[in-house]
């Protein structure tokens, strides 16, 4: 049997055709169906059929051939349904079915190329804005809608069936819907007897997992399942096994604004009726696309993880997950290893652990339990400063940690984030952390980093006894075998000298900054950065007339937001949009 890899291919249209040059190593060329398309490459494969890039030699062109072999009926049935459905559609949400026919051994289905990915892998790997999934959503209830008026109902709407071009024509063009085997069609015999299901069971409306009659809700409700999954990180109806997965379908699922508090109102409260279950109660395809439509101005526009802003790693926590993504628990797991070594190091004079054990086991509790751990190594570390006599500072350590964790409460792996602003304090520039604070994916956590990394700052600098930023408060005494003292001689003054306006001034421009410098245009960006950092530097001076390392800070700040942005920019060039 022939593979892909026996040959290569060179696909050009410097003139707006396709010129095709087939090297095949063992002197035979690739296999030509219907007596015109010649497969060249295998694209993927499914249950139902296999997707071969193939050119079309009678019109010069590139396609895709869809070979669904027909070793039974059921397969051919679908294969035919599959083609009926298609031609009934035109439309730019959808995949351009060309042709259909069949041989002994399979039937073929040539359909447009999409060249891009499907809104699975796109998610997987976190590339996608807030923006971009409400674009995929308006697209995909047009597509819908347009099939739903010729009677066709696709019943397995899931992001593998969702296509996202690299480069849409149009706005009805940034998805695509494909894949209609399992379709329904009006005025045709239905596809399986009552009772049978058919479909993906993590995105059926519960009225199809019954068996019973799918029509145009069920549609409505998979899309707003997978418009969910795509804003909140995760299928609230996919369990860890098909059982698992069958005991949630039709139950009633979490409020989409109880995950993403960030998301406008309207939307949120639009996908939740879709997905309710029983299907009177859902709306339309039309209501969910007015929502989607005046939702998006207001939605952010930031990439994810493949934007690759300095805290974009760690922060996949911005959005909320049911479980905590690779990249982000490796490089949860690297922060908090560091901030328990520093401490171990710091903090008291007989450590349980050498710094670097202690470091290491703090890694490994946070790459299994990203959340549960660092509260723990929070609890040890505090139990451990009692134990040695310090509980002024394990005051401290819990006036630091129990605001983290509340305010980035679905923030775990952000939350280690805070201690780099004592590491630009070292060196003098405290005043850029606002500019890293702002790179977080969401409105919310970007307050929450700004001032957590203001407070952190200052309570680094009581426990150094060093300046950081304003320097640590005076008279401060024997605090640290004292809670009463700490609270007195270090909380207090730390909440009268201005700190908590500092706080509060960083977690404003933290916020601020993705709207003023958003990576598209670098003059702009220059203009927005400059503007930004030199109105942080004035009013924390305002506020704060002692801050170190104002100017140095600033202007760090405002070359770390272009360059952040740029980069970002730049990965937002090669995503969808």
């Amino acid at each position: 049997m022939r593979t892909a890899d026996d040959r290569t291919e060179e696909l050009d249209a410097p003139t707006g055709t396709t010129r095709v040059r087939v090297i095949d190593r063992d002197g035979e060329g690739p296999r030509l169906v219907l007596d015109r398309y010649r497969l060249l490459r295998r694209l993927g494969a499914g249950g139902f059929g296999v997707v071969w890039l193939a050119h079309d030699e009678r019109l010069d062109r590139v396609v895709a051939v869809k070979r669904i072999a027909t070793h039974d009926a059921a397969a051919g049935t679908r294969a035919e349904r599959e083609a009926k459905a298609a031609a009934r559609l035109q439309h730019p949400g959808i995949v351009a079915l060309y042709e259909s026919g069949r041989d002994d051994g399979a039937v073929y289905l040539v359909s447009e190329l999409v060249r891009g990915r499907t809104l699975g892998a796109l998610l997987e790997e976190g590339a996608l804005s807030d923006r971009d999934v409400v674009r995929v959503g308006v697209a995909l209830c047009d597509a819908l809608g347009h099939a739903h008026g010729r009677g066709v109902v696709h019943r397995d709407v899931k992001p593998g069936n969702i296509m996202v071009p690299d480069r849409p024509h149009d706005g009805a063009g940034v998805a695509k819907l494909t894949d209609f085997g399992v379709a329904r069609i009006a005025g045709e015999d239905v596809l399986t007897r009552t009772g049978d299901v058919v479909g993906t069971l993590a995105y059926m409306a519960p009225e199809q997992a019954e068996g019973r009659d799918a029509g145009a809700e069920a549609d409505l409700y998979a899309l707003a399942l997978v418009l969910y999954e795509a804003l909140a990180g995760v299928n609230p109806v996919r369990g860890r096994g098909a059982g698992s997965t069958a005991r949630r379908v039709g139950a009633r699922l979490p409020a989409l604004g109880r995950l993403r508090r960030d998301l406008p109102l309207d939307l949120c409260g639009a996908i939740d009726r879709a997905v309710l279950p029983r299907p009177e109660q859902r709306g339309t395809i039309e209501d969910l696309r007015l929502a989607l439509a005046l939702a998006l101005p207001g939605v952010g526009d930031e990439a994810g993880t493949i934007a690759g802003s300095p805290l974009e790693g760690i922060a996949e926590a911005a959005v909320p997950r049911a479980r905590t993504r690779p990249v982000a628990r490796v490089l949860a797991a690297v922060a908090a290893g560091a901030l328990v070594t520093a401490a171990v190091a710091w903090l008291g004079p007989a450590p349980p652990l050498p710094p670097a054990a202690a470091g290491a086991a703090a890694a490994a509790s946070v790459a299994v339990l990203p959340r549960a751990g660092w509260i723990a190594l929070a609890a040890a570390l505090a139990t451990w400063l009692v134990a040695e006599q310090r509980p002024g500072t394990a005051l401290l350590v819990a006036v630091a940690a129990v605001p983290t964790a509340a305010v980035l409460r679905r923030g775990g792996p952000l939350w280690s984030a805070p201690a780099i602003a004592p590491v630009l304090g070292l060196a003098g520039l405290s005043g850029a952390w606002p500019a890293l604070a702002g790179q977080a994916a969401r409105p919310w956590h970007r307050l929450a980093l700004g001032a957590m990394g203001a407070l952190w700052l200052v309570l680094a600098e009581a426990v150094a006894g060093e300046r950081l930023a304003t320097g640590p408060p005076r008279d401060m005494g024997d605090w640290q075998r004292s809670t009463q003292h700490a609270w007195t001689h270090v909380l207090v003054p730390i909440v009268t000298n201005g700190a908590l306006l500092v706080a509060a001034l960083w977690a404003l421009a933290a916020l601020a900054l993705p709207y003023l410098v958003r990576g598209r245009v670098f003059a702009l960006d220059l203009v927005g950065a400059t503007v930004w950092a030199a109105a942080l530097g004035s009013a924390t001076q305002a506020v704060a007339p002692e801050m170190r390392g104002l100017v140095a800070g600033a202007v760090a700040a405002g070359g770390l937001a272009v360059a952040a942005r740029a980069s970002r920019g730049e990965a937002r060039s090669r995503s969808p949009s």
